[in-house]
């Protein structure tokens, strides 16, 4: 259980950093940087790390909020190195922990 939804976790965090990086290229017109952009995508890749970590939640409500919190955590990090200047990275970081919750949980609810 705890092996499989650390990689589903991981995957969809990966997943979620490619597009990260397809918004992040569109909103700059191509001039991000790839150091910027890899850190985004590794920052996604993180948070699914710290979200496969964690307990599974037994309600769904509980596990959005978490997937909230902890995007709002690690997006932080990102955020403060942009000079509190990339808004819409931080808060898709927050969207997207909640999705890799949602997906976490509901690959858990199959227990194969």
């Amino acid at each position: 259980m705890w092996k499989k939804r650390l990689i589903v976790s991981l995957v969809c965090g990966a997943i979620l950093g490619v597009f990260c990086i397809i918004g992040a290229s569109i909103r700059f017109e191509g001039q991000a940087d790839w150091m910027n952009l890899f850190s985004l995508w590794y920052n996604r890749l993180l948070m699914g790390l710290l979200i496969g970590m964690c307990v599974p939640c037994d309600k769904l409500i509980s596990a959005i909020g978490r997937g909230a919190l902890l995007g709002l955590a690690v997006s932080f990090a990102f955020f403060a190195t942009t000079g509190f200047t990339d808004i819409v990275s931080f808060l898709a970081g927050v969207v997207y922990g909640m999705i890799i919750e949602v997906v976490t949980y509901r690959i858990g609810l199959s227990k194969a």
